[in-house]
């Protein structure tokens, strides 16, 4: 795969890997997310990308949803804890229509009073949607226990209360101090020749203000394991345990992605799922989950049971923990876990959709774009003494947190 780069004079920088399928996925990756928010500001940043689509100086909602699907396109966003992304979907021969509109909502949005009253009624039901899924508040939650007081431990939505105390000036100086062009970055995979995307990129892009000198993030505090248990109105026993785990620059972090696919990744042959559901049947869903941060990361892993289920289950967990930490995988043990998780890692990067998301992110917080070709690698070069080394790292018992939801 080859990626062309180029940095505009504001900053901006410009990825693009040419094809030559029809369909192109061109996104605006900002450096910028719900870590990012003051004291007060909780669910700010995801509440302003929810805005940026109710109208700019020239165009009402309508208007701005209907720029792309009147020609087939597809427009979407979202927040996570450090970035914030705009993307589209679209015939390649509609490039300069979605430039035009990206560059419109990114930076001239009015956040009109009408409708900043209209969309907290809006998220405020996404809130209270997500509130009714322990499976998906318990993730959050546990988020806020590992990252205690940190912002990187809030939930991404906020709450009802802080939605309700946004100002459209509150929202004007959230962009001002995090939509800075030197932490933004456009990636494009379509079929596009490069000297023209950036002809493109320089005149709906190239003017505007250069903004900003970098990001400056609090770091992440120190960190105590924790146990909790928190009584709810569900059927199921919800737990979440883990760790602190390995950034995005961490020379281990491949090793850490190999580890929690074993451990219990989307394979239906992952231990985890071999041990507790298909050997005892004591849950219908168990996995391991690994996100990295640009300073920090955090690993889990998540099940729901029945109550009397509960304790035997954790048990199984901990024999799997221990023999991560002290056995060492054999050679056609390694070769069938890097196979796995090769194979997954292709397939999802054959949806070019995909491919953009994962580029964009990646140059966005590392400044290197990663090929497949360079992830295989990475995945091959893993060795089983890693691998034990990664496992009593981050599987330490002395170090993992614990969150239950008892009905």
């Amino acid at each position: 795969m080859i990626y062309h780069r180029h940095t505009l004079a504001n900053g901006i920088r410009l990825i693009h890997r040419q094809t030559d399928f029809p369909v192109a996925h061109c996104g605006m990756f900002i450096n910028t997310g719900s870590r990012d928010e003051k004291s007060g500001e909780q669910g700010l940043a995801h509440f302003l990308e929810h805005l940026i689509f109710k109208g700019t100086g020239k165009r009402k909602a309508f208007h701005i949803l209907s720029h792309m699907e009147n020609v087939g396109g597809e427009i979407n966003a979202y927040t996570s804890k450090e970035e914030t992304c705009i993307y589209g979907s679209f015939m390649h021969l509609h490039y300069e229509r979605w430039f035009d509109i990206l560059s419109d909502i990114t930076f001239n949005s009015s956040f009109p009073e009408k409708e900043v009253i209209k969309e907290k009624d809006v998220v405020v039901d996404e809130i209270n949607s997500y509130k009714d899924s322990p499976s998906e508040q318990i993730i959050d939650d546990f988020d806020e226990l590992i990252f205690d007081k940190h912002p990187l431990g809030r939930n991404i939505l906020g709450t009802p209360a802080h939605l309700n105390s946004f100002s459209r000036d509150m929202i004007k100086n959230f962009i001002s101090r995090n939509y800075v062009t030197e932490e933004m970055v456009v990636c494009s995979v379509g079929r596009i020749d490069f000297k023209r995307l950036i002809s493109l990129a320089g005149k709906y892009f190239g003017g505007i203000r250069t903004s900003g000198t970098g990001k400056k993030r609090s770091g992440a505090n120190s960190y105590m394991p924790a146990t909790r248990h928190v009584k709810r109105s569900n059927h199921q026993a919800h737990c979440v345990m883990g760790n602190r785990a390995y950034s995005l620059s961490h020379k281990h972090r491949t090793t850490l992605s190999l580890l929690n696919n074993i451990l219990g990744g989307p394979g239906l042959t992952s231990r985890l799922n071999m041990a507790v559901r298909e050997k005892h049947g004591f849950c219908y869903n168990i996995e391991s989950m690994y996100q990295a941060f640009s300073d920090t990361g955090i690993v889990g892993i998540y099940f729901g049971t029945d109550p009397a289920y509960l304790e035997r289950t954790l048990s199984l967990i901990q024999k799997e923990l221990t023999l991560l930490r002290e056995k060492r995988l054999g050679v056609l043990q390694m070769k069938r876990a890097k196979n796995q998780l090769c194979g997954q890692v292709n397939i999802a990067h054959e949806s070019r959709l995909n491919e953009m998301l994962h580029t964009g992110k990646a140059i966005l917080h590392t400044g290197q774009e990663e090929s497949l070709e360079q992830i295989n690698e990475q995945i091959e070069s893993v060795t089983p003494e890693e691998l034990l080394q990664a496992a009593n790292e981050v599987f330490d018992p002395a170090l993992m947190s614990t969150l239950v939801f008892l009905p």
